[in-house]
């Protein structure tokens, strides 16, 4: 019979709580506190060297047109007929234009419709295309009604049907709202009416792609109810293409403003957009052509900067491409 003595006791583990402060490895590694999901977009979108200096440089253009005319001295609609005309110089750094108005304050007064245009357009059409993709995507029943739907919308032509809603209904506002509010509701609610359909098939593939994964699965095993899981699981999980569709919407709201501005059938002619500048240069294009130059290079550069921004959200929001 063996005695008991002989054997040798077990050492044992040091406690826990003993354990996990000298530890190192994968203890270590647990014991640490979760990363913030912002931190680490932040850091993946500071890596994207166009998308930060395009961020800069929209933000500055934004910062620009707004506070711009709060220090400049000139106003956009003040009228000098002695100073009409004049090139570039120290008084009028862009010159002056036919009825002696500082190009300046007019490209910052112009960048204020403009931009808040785009960025206005670009949250209805957001909401819209968002919406249908979402509901489209995840009940299975309504996935026809509402594909076809975009379907019909993307089928028609997109300049004629905004010609077409501004001439319908810009006396009605106008007469409701005034002119300048009433165009600037019309042209919003026109362009987000017409720009949301690509949107919502994005979403649209994303959410048929995410409702199958075990996670929504297993909420659903639970008990969630749809509503909590569209805001809990599926939203969050769609929100780099959603992103993306926002900041190329703001640049496809800016320039269809611009086009409509252009064709005469924005806004009235004595309130300034980038779109409005181009048009009324057209026709001292050969005595001034810096005039088409700056109320150009300003859609350009704010649409560049714009597309640049977008591609960097895209790469910093998805957890696919994180941390490449």
């Amino acid at each position: 019979m063996t005695d008991d003595k002989s054997f040798i006791p077990d050492e044992g583990l040091a406690p826990a709580s003993s354990a996990l402060p000298g530890a190192a490895g994968p203890l270590q590694e647990i014991a640490q506190p979760p990363r913030n999901k912002w931190l680490d977009v932040w850091e993946q979108f500071k890596h994207h060297k166009g998308a930060l200096y395009g961020g800069i440089l929209f933000f500055t253009i934004v910062l620009v047109v707004f506070l711009g005319p709060l220090v400049w001295p000139y106003d956009a609609t003040y009228i000098d007929i002695r100073a009409r005309n004049q090139g570039p110089g120290l008084a009028h750094p862009l010159g002056t234009d036919q009825l002696g108005r500082d190009t300046l304050a007019r490209m910052m007064a112009g960048g204020q419709t403009s931009v808040s245009v785009g960025i206005t357009a670009m949250l209805l059409a957001l909401f819209l295309g968002s919406l249908v993709g979402v509901v489209a995507g995840y009940f299975k029943r309504l996935d026809g009604i509402l594909m076809r739907m975009t379907d019909l919308f993307l089928a028609l032509p997109l300049l004629p049907l905004l010609l077409v809603m501004v001439l319908l209904f810009r006396d009605p506002l106008n007469a409701a709202f005034g002119p300048e509010t009433g165009i600037f509701i019309l042209i919003v609610c026109a362009i987000g009416v017409t720009s949301w359909m690509p949107t919502a098939r994005i979403v649209r593939g994303d959410v048929l792609a995410l409702k199958e994964r075990e996670f929504v699965l297993a909420a659903r095993s639970i008990g969630t109810r749809n509503t909590m899981m569209i805001m809990r699981h599926i939203l969050p999980n769609v929100l780099s293409p959603i992103m993306v569709s926002a900041t190329l919407g703001i640049a496809n709201a800016i320039i269809t403003e611009s086009a409509l501005s252009f064709l005469g059938l924005g806004f009235p002619p004595d309130f300034p957009t980038w779109g409005r500048l181009l048009f009324d240069a057209t026709d001292y294009l050969q005595q001034y052509p810096e005039r088409v130059f700056w109320p150009g290079l300003a859609i350009s550069l704010t649409v560049l900067s714009v597309n640049y921004l977008g591609d960097g959200l895209r790469d910093a929001l998805d957890p696919r491409i994180r941390g490449r």
